[in-house]
């Protein structure tokens, strides 16, 4: 019977992907909620330090998956790789976060057993021992709970900021099982790995982010936001309209056509909360809203709210977190 689950984790020039510590948090709250193992994979070639990282985390094993055709990612050699170490683990479970690179050859795995994935999903929750994924739907206007048919493997990928990095429970020496899969002939040779926007910036490794809305009313004050974005020594993001009015780039938009973050620290300055936002910034550690309407749904999720005019209460804010840093 199938049992555990499976997480997959992105690595890039040696460092392994922010987001696949999120994807490591998440299984471990559903491996806890089933009482079940959790098993993390790497695919690769000579990535054994990165396994050694990974062994700091409470995990039942880290299986490095060894071949010199996984030194670059390739679709097909992914899906060889992982269909290998499915197949031997047979977990009920193979959680993944919702990348580029994830989205690119899991669809395929999942064909491979005859499977759907179920993607993009902000959290997982288990009722009588049935797991319900949950992901959101119309631009994050609509939840959506999908049930697998309970057959394993069940795929599912995570959305970025679902769940926070820095809550993968560290532990004290998962055992590593260096693994040598075998990969059929590759297809394509890769190219440079693509983005989005060049030399776009990457909000989601931000600890601490102002972001500004329609409440800022000129380009000419976001000057104030960024004196207190460097007080803080954090990011400058907003809200869609900025970057629609072209008064901040486009890589700096937070929400559900923007980017997804999950900082320690999410100060919203003049910013309503629409439904379009709250999806990019809602899993933040803290919230902290700045807005005169004391009706804006942005205080439905700010852990600290002030109603009042930013004009003022931003720059007094700046001087004292000044004073505080000395």
């Amino acid at each position: 019977m199938s049992e555990g689950i499976l997480v997959f984790v992105e690595h890039r020039d040696g460092a392994i992907n922010k987001t696949a510590f999120e994807a490591i948090a998440a299984a471990q709250s559903l491996g806890t909620e089933l009482g079940q193992p959790v098993t993390a994979v790497l695919l690769g070639s000579k990535v054994n330090s990165l396994a050694e990282q990974l062994s700091g985390y409470e995990l039942a094993q880290v299986i490095n998956a060894d071949n010199e055709k996984l030194a670059d990612y390739t679709p097909d050699g992914y899906t060889d790789g992982m269909e290998q170490v499915i197949r031997d683990l047979d977990p009920q479970f193979v959680l993944m976060p919702h990348t580029y690179l994830v989205r690119d050859y899991a669809p395929k795995l999942a064909a491979r057993f005859g499977k759907s994935l179920i993607s993009d999903c902000v959290r997982a929750k288990v009722t009588a021992g049935t797991v319900t994924f949950t992901r959101r739907i119309f631009q994050g206007k609509i939840d959506a709970d999908v049930v697998s048919d309970g057959q394993a493997p069940i795929f599912a990928t995570f959305q970025s900021g679902a769940y926070r990095g820095d809550q993968a429970l560290k532990g004290s020496g998962a055992p590593i099982e260096e693994k040598p899969v075998e990969i059929a002939q590759l297809r394509m040779t890769p190219e440079a790995p693509f983005q989005e926007v060049k030399q776009a910036v990457d909000l989601s490794k931000a600890d601490v982010i102002v972001a500004i809305g329609r409440g800022i009313k000129s380009k000419d004050n976001i000057a104030l936001a960024e004196k207190l974005a460097e007080a803080l020594g954090g990011d400058l993001a907003a809200s869609r309209p900025i970057c629609d009015a072209e008064w901040l780039p486009i890589d700096r938009q937070i929400g559900s056509s923007g980017q997804t973050v999950a900082p320690k620290l999410y100060i919203a300055l003049g910013i309503s909360g629409a439904i379009q936002h709250l999806v990019g910034m809602k899993n933040s550690g803290t919230i902290v809203a700045i807005n005169k309407d004391p009706e804006a749904p942005i205080f439905d999720i700010a852990d600290y709210g002030i109603v009042g005019d930013l004009f003022e209460v931003v720059p007094t804010l700046t001087e004292e977190i000044k004073k505080i840093k000395g």
